[in-house]
């Protein structure tokens, strides 16, 4: 009985410990991104109002690029992005401090001047960027780090939006698809509520859409399912559209200086001839008008998914999920009333939808939509998120994931048997794969290679 007592003790005692660390964790990092993540809230949308009063000032896009340009040379950034923070939860990747200040100012400047982009990808990068960095400066492990920027994604997500359980789960899902990072969940949770209690005593509303849903029935979930399909084929459409031309202008302008007037001068030019400030910015009014008064028009997100990979490609800042968001919610508005949905509600399944199967996150994306929309239709909008995301394929906004099952097959991918290869991987992940599965994929498939989200270059 001594015995049993000492053991218990020591037991409690070590998860007292780990507790206490990632408390240690956390409540600096929620209160960073949460302070950090009203600053750069309050200031996108300062300049998004500005922007909306003085259209001039969407001439001076070009100029901004040049600007975003000199300042990540000036900060060593260069080639750093939402990629290199999601290699880091797992991988140990360093992130530096200097990401901070040089993507804070990168989209605000993008913002300011009309580049069609949203704020996630900044959110990510500076949640990342921050987490990482806290824990260094605490001395914390290797492996610590990468649960500290997990951390810091979630956080800075949630001071963002007012989503602190999407925002976590996001953060712990979305490198390896199909498993969670879940010792992050805790310290991630916590850091994530932090943030948000932050951002609501700062004056920030959290994000949220009146909705209304159709019955749940045979019928209602027929056609929720055919949408969903429509909304993995413009899920695709997006992620191509916008992988291609990461690609080919550096390929066909490999100077970053005029790429980025260029690219500047196009956006201007597709502006004045799509309407200006429609498709802009981030978009948020036109999302809210989709979803709240079932209002869009049926090529907006033909336009909206144009610009965005331009901006983007272009070397301009942001993020791409509000920009799904846009895309998802106005298709959805669009095609939902020929099928014979309400049209705001098809909006908010497209919005869910698409983000879902460009980001490769199923769980998050439900959970999302609850918060977004208070759990109103919550059935059928996670079966529209089910269907696109099985469809969406294995292209997503972030070629950094890996596809740890098949999306239709209950397997796993030649791609998780190529990284159980790896001694030390397999020894990572033994604890979850019987010995068949690492056996299987450790001698029988030998020719595999990497799988990632994003299409070859």
């Amino acid at each position: 009985m001594k015995e049993f007592l000492k053991k218990e003790l020591y037991s409690f005692r070590a998860v007292a410990a780990i507790l206490a660390r990632w408390l240690l964790l956390a409540v600096p990092t929620g209160l960073v991104c949460g302070a950090v993540g009203t600053a750069f809230h309050l200031a996108v949308e300062h300049v998004t109002e500005w922007r909306a009063e003085h259209i001039w000032l969407l001439w001076l896009l070009p100029v901004a690029g040049l600007a975003i340009v000199a300042l990540y040379k000036v900060t060593g950034c260069e080639g750093m992005g939402t990629n290199n923070v999601i290699r880091a939860v797992h991988s140990g990747e360093s992130v530096s401090p200097l990401l901070v200040p040089a993507i804070f100012f990168g989209t605000v400047l993008t913002h300011l001047c009309g580049g069609s982009a949203g704020r996630e990808g900044a959110a990510l990068q500076m949640g990342g960027s921050i987490g990482y960095n806290i824990a260094k400066l605490f001395r914390f492990s290797d492996h610590d780090r990468r649960t500290a920027t997990a951390c810091g994604m979630a956080a800075f997500f949630s001071a963002l939006f007012g989503t602190p359980l999407s925002a976590t789960l996001f953060g712990i899902m979305v490198e390896d698809v199909g498993l969670a990072f879940s010792v992050a969940f805790v310290p991630g949770f916590a850091a994530a509520l932090i943030a948000y209690g932050v951002s609501l005593a700062c004056g920030i509303s959290p994000t949220h859409f009146e909705l209304t849903a159709p019955a749940l029935s045979i019928d209602s979930t027929l056609l929720v399912a055919v949408l969903g399909v429509a909304c993995a084929l413009v899920a695709r459409a997006f992620c191509w559209l916008l992988h291609t031309m990461e690609h080919e202008m550096p390929r066909r302008l490999p100077n970053p200086w005029v790429r980025a007037v260029v690219g500047g001068a196009a956006v201007v030019a597709l502006s004045y001839l799509m309407g200006v400030g429609r498709y802009n910015g981030a978009g948020m009014g036109v999302i809210t008008a989709a979803v709240e008064q079932g209002q869009a028009l049926p090529w907006d997100f033909i336009c909206k998914i144009l610009l965005t990979a331009l901006t983007l490609s272009a070397g301009f800042k942001g993020g791409e999920v509000v920009p799904s968001f846009y895309i998802g919610a106005t298709f959805g508005c669009a095609f939902g009333p020929l099928l014979g949905l309400p049209a705001g509600f098809s909006a908010a399944v497209g919005l869910v939808s698409v983000f879902c199967g460009a980001t490769n996150t199923l769980i998050p994306s439900i959970l999302l939509a609850y918060e977004l929309f208070g759990g109103v239709g919550l059935e059928l909008i996670a079966l529209g998120c089910g269907v696109c995301y099985m469809l969406s394929g294995t292209h997503g906004l972030y070629s950094s994931q890996l596809f740890v099952t098949e999306k239709l097959l209950s397997e796993y991918t030649e791609s998780w048997g190529a990284r159980l290869k790896n001694k030390k991987e397999r020894q990572r992940v033994a604890p979850f794969l019987d010995k068949s599965d690492i056996s299987g994929y450790t001698t029988n498939r030998k020719g595999a290679g990497p799988q990632t989200a994003g299409p070859s270059p």
